[in-house]
């Protein structure tokens, strides 16, 4: 018995459409603070924020500017911020240590942070904040929401 080679093969036009995942952002829900603490000692920096509806803080991802203000971010290595943050969807305070931002907030320099979701791969615009630490020993220190 001999076998035979058969393809089909019909041409019709198919139309459709390709969306991108849309991830909701986080809110800033009340003016971030940097906490100098005793002489620079335990200086922190607080973020107050809610997640969108049907997310959570393990959704989240921290990311900050060693560059200044409008350079790419980057992770902030070594933080974790499921470790580092209280409350609840709608309520949250995330504490960055000073002991993390290393040298990043130093001598009047500016550090943007901020906090995405993240889902499947994608992730939402950011909510973020600026801290500088002041020049001394964290004395003249601030924080300001961007977003």
């Amino acid at each position: 018995m001999d076998t035979t080679e058969a393809a089909w093969q019909v041409q019709q036009p198919a139309a459709g459409s390709v969306t991108a995942a849309t991830i909701p952002s986080p809110v800033l829900t009340s003016q971030c603070r940097y906490r100098s603490g005793l002489l620079g000692l335990g200086a922190r920096v607080e973020i107050y924020w809610a997640a969108p509806e049907g997310y959570t803080v393990e959704d989240a991802e921290v990311f900050a500017s060693t560059e200044g203000l409008g350079s790419v971010l980057a992770p902030l290595t070594g933080f974790n911020v499921e470790d580092e943050t209280t409350g609840s969807p709608t309520n949250y305070t995330t504490q960055i240590k000073s002991n993390l931002l290393g040298g990043l907030l130093g001598l009047g320099s500016e550090l943007e942070v901020a906090i995405v979701m993240s889902r499947h791969g994608w992730t939402s615009e950011p909510a973020s904040i600026a801290s500088n630490a002041g020049l001394i020993v964290g004395i003249g220190g601030n924080c300001r929401n961007l977003s």
